[in-house]
């Protein structure tokens, strides 16, 4: 069975077609500038060389249509006909309280994303072309959203409800809903079963460190806590988002700099976390810590406030669920980069943590970097979102 698995961001295509008999990567690759002037298409498949194609993409439909032209070149082609295909994966970053969980798409499923437009704004529109784009190229075959908030619905009451007045969550569902959602299902459970843990009561808290980040605590690969909420600006310190902040922040720099609620998000979503914290210098992790150690205190600050952020909430979901049997390290940055991993070790000592230095040095490797007199196992473990999202669309399928 072959699943093609879309990520549709507003100008750009992520694919990638798995053969689910042994779970491997046939052919990936990128749509770029999807309506913008200089649109490229890179196509990559699994033991030939890239092939790239500049050519204009107005809309998603163009993308799509230019994807399946690739997977079925007689050149660089990885099938004879899209026929071969027999489902279709889509990453949808919102579901609301609409679609909790991984589903078929029909007619009411679409009409759900549009309704979390707002909820979405950038990302749900962009899903929705995807999926139609694809019903157009491919009559009759199944298409299946996955959701970024699905994993956070395991979430209790206690968890995911905000103190406000009760009838705006009535109203406008209003909660916490936790992003990343695919990447921490996934990471969790595979958590679990590399590490040797019980699979009903493993307690099991997943650090996706990247550009943007979040932090998730399951028991048994059940989410019961999530560092995002309505949108993923809140939680941790990240490239360009801030994080947590006191919401009258908000009104205060509305006042001060004669900005609009608008304006004033658009600062917290694209213009803060590390890149603010240093003075503008990078949100990527590498230039920061050049200039840090070039002696550039702004930058040490960033990085210190960006781990510190991090400890602070496995602390705090140690003590959610009453102890910790793993502490897991994905995507970007917790794939890559040592430093900050051990940084963040040598703040949980209280827990017992300890970290194998030898084991940590190491990029982007499945491995258990803790020493064997650990008291809570620390697992370096790479995430992968579109094969979690080809499993749910085969789970469904079938």
């Amino acid at each position: 069975m072959k699943v093609l698995v879309l990520n549709c961001g507003s100008s750009s295509l992520k694919y990638q077609l798995i053969d689910m008999d042994d779970e491997s990567v046939i052919a990936k690759g990128l749509c770029e500038r999807i309506g913008i002037e200089g649109s490229v298409l890179t196509h990559k498949p699994t033991g030939k060389d890239k092939f790239v194609q500049e050519e204009a993409m107005p809309s998603h439909k163009e993308a799509i249509q230019m994807v399946m032209a690739a997977l079925t070149d007689a050149e660089h082609g990885v099938i004879k006909d899209t026929s071969e295909i027999t489902a279709v994966g889509h990453r949808v970053v919102h579901g609301g309280m609409k679609i909790t969980k991984s589903t078929l798409v029909n007619e009411e499923v679409k009409q759900m994303i549009r309704d979390c437009f707002d909820l979405g704004p950038l990302h749900n529109p962009a899903n929705l072309m995807g999926i139609e784009a694809c019903e157009a190229a491919m009559p009759g075959t199944p298409n299946v959203v996955v959701l970024d908030t699905s994993f956070g619905m395991d979430m209790p009451e206690k968890a995911y409800m905000y103190a406000i007045p009760h009838e705006y969550y009535e109203k406008y569902s209003i909660r916490r809903y936790g992003f990343h959602g695919t990447s921490h299902m996934f990471v969790s459970g595979e958590v679990i079963r590399f590490a040797g843990l019980d699979p009903e009561k493993a307690r099991v808290i997943v650090c996706h460190l990247g550009n943007g980040a979040s932090i998730s605590a399951s028991i048994g690969g059940k989410c019961v806590d999530s560092s995002m909420g309505l949108t993923p600006l809140e939680g941790l310190i990240m490239g360009t988002r801030s994080g947590d902040l006191d919401p009258a922040v908000v009104q205060f720099l509305c006042n001060k700099e004669n900005m609009d609620v608008n304006e004033c998000l658009n600062v917290l979503n694209k213009k803060s976390g590390v890149l603010g914290l240093s003075g503008g210098i990078s949100s990527d992790f590498r230039d920061l810590e050049a200039a840090r150690d070039e002696g550039n205190e702004l930058a040490k600050t960033a990085l210190d406030a960006y781990v510190y952020r991090v400890i602070k909430y496995i602390g705090a979901y140690t003590a959610a669920m009453n102890g910790v049997d793993a502490i897991a390290f994905t995507a970007g940055v917790g794939e890559n980069d040592m430093g900050t991993r051990k940084q963040i070790c040598e703040g949980l000592t209280y827990l017992g943590v300890k970290l194998d230095e030898e084991a940590n040095n190491v990029r982007g490797e499945s491995r258990i970097i803790s020493a064997p007199d650990s008291k809570v196992k620390v697992v370096l473990y790479p995430t992968n979102e579109e094969l979690a999202i080809a499993r749910e669309t085969v789970a469904l399928v079938q």
